[in-house]
């Protein structure tokens, strides 16, 4: 009877090991293919397994507050941080505005359609957009095809899909004349091209925003890899994928955050992300 039970519990020691070597990640579906690409080296450099969910910043927003267990969180909307960091979801101080985007149209690649700018898309008969409404890249186009008073206009002939990465595909397969995505997913595809690459001063403001949060298995894991998504060895692969800096796309509007000290871990890159000076915040660091 006593072996069974030493067994029992070094099964169960051995499982919660199992959980504090492996990051749960939720992720903005925008950044699939940088934080795959990226697994390798964060599991090389801190010894950490890592495991994605990717989707709609929305719908992983609703699932952290419903209780799933992900210990880090990049989000393609600053209000979705902001609503689980309310709910004292976010550790304290590991907030960091990580990366910029912006907007473009594509059109499938063979297409003739050209759009000029936000009224060229009144004409056509199926616009894709993710789920205007509640999705971070929906809400986006909707803001920019309002500000440019088109919105009424293109509104009825708009097919919302479940994400960003779903606006790509419907165009790719030829179900809509053309959508509206992150440059950043544009880059990923052949089938599509850019027929407009939405000005800056039209754009509404683009910000990824990245935070280790309170409800995982592995908290010290989800701030091992906040900070790995501020070292060089990232920011490379998110600037190879089209991602910006942030201060380059509104200098002084942001306020800026910083992660605390997860320990010894890669240095930081230069330009990574705003931050905001914290007593403990350590090596490697940016400054804002």
């Amino acid at each position: 009877m006593r072996l069974s039970w030493l067994g029992l519990l070094v099964a169960v020691w051995a499982g919660a090991a199992r959980a504090e070597d492996e990051v749960l990640v939720f992720a903005a579906a925008s950044t699939t293919d940088a934080l795959q690409a990226l697994a390798p080296a964060f599991q090389r450099e801190t010894g950490l397994r890592v495991r994605f969910a990717f989707g709609a910043s929305s719908d992983l927003s609703r699932q952290v507050v419903a209780g799933a267990p992900a210990d880090a969180f990049l989000s393609a909307d600053e209000a979705k941080l902001d609503a689980l960091e309310r709910a004292g979801l976010v550790q304290p101080g590991s907030r960091v505005d990580l990366l910029a985007n912006r907007l473009v149209v594509i059109v499938p690649a063979a297409s003739r359609v050209e759009v000029e700018d936000a009224a060229g898309l009144k004409g056509l008969r199926r616009v894709a957009l993710a789920e205007p409404a509640a999705v971070p890249a929906g809400v986006y186009a909707k803001e920019w095809l309002t500000r440019a008073g088109v919105w009424k206009d293109v509104a009825p002939n708009v097919v919302p899909v479940v994400d960003v990465r779903a606006v790509l595909a419907a165009v790719e397969a030829g179900r809509a004349d053309a959508g509206v995505v992150y440059v950043t997913d544009a880059l990923q595809s052949k089938k599509v091209r850019v027929a407009l690459n939405v000005p800056g001063a039209e754009s509404p403001r683009i910000v990824y925003p990245a935070a280790a949060l309170t409800q995982g298995k592995s908290p010290k894991g989800g701030l091992a890899f906040v900070r790995f998504l501020r070292t060089d060895i990232a920011w490379a692969e998110f600037r190879k994928r089209g991602f910006q800096a942030v201060r380059l796309v509104t200098p002084g509007r942001l306020e800026p955050r910083s992660a605390p000290d997860a320990g010894p871990g890669p240095q930081a890159a230069p330009d990574a992300g705003a931050t905001r000076a914290a007593p403990d915040a350590g090596k490697g660091r940016r400054s804002p």
